[in-house]
Parts: C-alpha cells; structure tokens; sequence
C-alpha cells in the first residue's frame, strides 16, 4: 500500500511538474519575440487584406533589424481584446513605442490611453484613431487615393464607351469602423458625386463592407445584381478583395466584364486588371510606408527628435503630427512598376493563366 501511495504521489508530482512546464511555456510563447522588444507592431488581422503579413511584416522587421533596434510584431487577427492584450504585454516587456494599426477607433484609443499611462508612445500606422491620443501617424494621403479610384473608374468607362451612356455605377466601401475607408470614400465620391449630380453617370447600390470580409462583399454585390436585374456598369470597390468579390459574382452569373477599381496593389488585383477583369488599382508604396514608420519609431525610442513628420491629420478632436506619403495609379500600362520596386514578384503575378498577359 505505501509503495502504491508513493507511485500515486509521484505520478501526482510529475503531473503537476508538467503543468507548470506547459503554463511556463504558453507564458513563454505569448511573450515570444516581444520579450526586451523597444518597438512594437500591432498588426491588425490578415482577413481584411492580405498586405499586413506579406508586406509590411517583412518591411517592418528588416528596417528595425537595420536600424539595430529590439522589436516585436503580432497580429491580432481581427480580434479587439487580442490587440489589447498583446498591446499590455509589450508594453510590460518594456516596448517604449507602439506601431498600431487599429481595429476601430474605440479598441485603438483605448490602446493608446494603456500606453499614455505607462509612459509609452504610440504611432497610428496607416489608420488614424479617431479622437484618441496617438503622438503621430503614418500614412498615405488617403483621400487622395480614393481620388485616384475615382478618376480611375472614369477613365475606364470612358475607354470602354459605357460613359456616354449614362452607366450604373455601384460602390462597395470599406469597414464603417476603419477610418481610412471613410476618407477613400470621401476620394472618390468627390469625383463621383457630380457625375451623379449632373446625370452623366446613374448612381446604383451603395453600400459599406463590415470589416472589409470579402465573403461579406460576395453576397453584398450578388444582392445588388439581384435588385438592379444585373444593370450594374461599373464598381468602386474601395480596395483589391472587395473589387475580386465583385469579379467573382460577375463571372459566376456569366455577365460580361465591366469597369471594377481596387487598391493595395495586390498580386490578385494585378492579375484582375492584366486578364482585364478589373480596370485598376492603387499602389501605396508599402515599403516607403514602413521605412518611414520604422525611421519615426526608432528617433522615438531613442529619445530622438522625430523624423521625417511632414503635415497634420484632423482626428476629430486634434490636429496629429503626421508623415504623409503619396499613393500612385496602376494599370495595365504600367504594373511592371510593382516589379522595379520589389513590391511584388513577376513569379506571384506571372503564373497560370495569367503568364500569358504579362509583358
């Protein structure tokens, strides 16, 4: 009977020894790669486009790297209380400066006051926090893009002939909750919006995507083919996801191509717009995006005056200090730019059914 107590004991023991190991090394894995970290990237998810992992994670990490500083970067994937607990354990790791791209407004400035209070700073990076405290922010100017979508459907409708015509023109806007897709909206409504007015193009469905879900948009559009009776001539699609959504139930119902805008400069939205399923796409030039993000947070951490801030962003309560990059048109005629600047592989666009329209 003892020696049974003692191989009860023991085997208690080694259970409760493995349990320590395991929590010790989910400790370990929550902090891997933040731990000492002096920055910290808080991506925001890989759902609503897919540049955050394959873009600016690598951009990100090889300026810090050059730079010779200590950073972490995680991604919440969409979830709010993940950012913010990866946010507190940064900054319990002793990140002196946060590289945010929020998930709303809400959830981001609540960030930025945990942040405040340890006595950390806090960079918008490509969205802008509405009404929080956030000490700078990265982006492009993003109405500007949304100009460019603008003008860009224009172009396309009239080199199709359809402007004549007084084409119907549907919009699929980004997340209500992600302020940039607010100020794209306002880009290319302010082309849009006096074509409309003046009856040279029919204004159609118009309609926000919750949190940029591309399955969302899929059935978002496949209604408003539904309600026009296919009567739809041309989509701003606020970026290159929604704008496939859009290709996808135009080829699935069997309807010709028609004018579709994006942005991000995707290697699917390129393909689009070789195979001339969509008519363009906006490059924001990611790898200038986070070099100058990068430059900004390391003057930050080391005490440093601030680098490279050129104007100022209205974040509904304060002017914020602001480093503001200019986006650029792709299409046909010249996405081998992509190419030049290393933005994309010619082997990630150039494949498949696509290889034959590539230069």
């Amino acid at each position: 009977m003892q020696q049974l107590t003692r191989i009860t004991l023991g085997l208690a023991l080694l259970a409760s020894l493995g349990l320590l190991a395991a929590t010790a090394s989910a400790r370990s894995d929550l902090a891997a790669g933040s731990s000492d970290a002096q920055i910290a990237v808080l991506l925001p998810d890989s759902k609503s486009s897919v540049r955050w992992e394959t873009q600016d994670r690598r951009f990100l990490a090889a300026a810090f790297k050059a730079a010779g500083v200590t950073s972490s970067i995680v991604n919440a994937e969409g979830d709010r209380q993940k950012q913010r607990a990866q946010a507190e354990q940064a900054l319990t790791n002793g990140a002196k400066v946060l590289l945010l791209v929020n998930l709303d407004s809400g959830s981001g400035a609540a960030i930025q006051a945990l942040a405040k209070a340890r006595g950390a700073k806090v960079i918008d990076y490509d969205r802008l926090t509405l009404k929080g405290s956030t000490a700078y922010y990265v982006s492009f100017n993003n109405e500007a893009v949304g100009r460019l979508q603008g003008q860009g459907l224009v172009n396309c409708l009239k080199a199709n002939g359809s402007y004549s015509k007084k084409p119907v023109i549907a919009q699929l806007h980004g997340s209500p909750t992600d302020n940039n897709a607010t100020l794209f909206r306002n880009g290319y409504q302010s082309v849009l919006n006096p074509l409309f007015k003046n009856g040279t193009l029919t204004k159609g469905p118009d309609q926000a995507v919750p949190d940029w879900d591309n399955q969302k948009a899929l059935t978002i559009f496949e209604q408003m083919l539904a309600r026009t009776g296919n009567k739809i001539q041309g989509v701003a699609a606020a970026n290159d996801g929604l704008g496939n959504a859009v290709v996808s139930a135009l080829k699935a119902r069997k309807l010709q191509k028609i004018p579709v805008t994006g942005q991000d400069a995707t290697a699917q939205g390129v393909q689009n717009i070789l195979a001339g399923d969509q008519c363009m796409t906006v490059y924001k030039a990611i790898k200038a995006e986070a070099s100058a993000a990068a430059k900004l947070a390391v003057s930050l951490a080391k005490g440093q005056k601030p680098v490279g801030v050129n104007g100022k962003t209205f974040d509904g309560k304060r002017q914020v200090p602001s480093v503001l990059l200019t986006p650029v048109t792709i299409t046909k005629r010249n996405y081998t730019l992509l190419f030049k600047d290393g933005f994309l592989k010619r082997g990630e666009v150039c494949r498949g059914a696509y290889a034959k329209y590539c230069k």
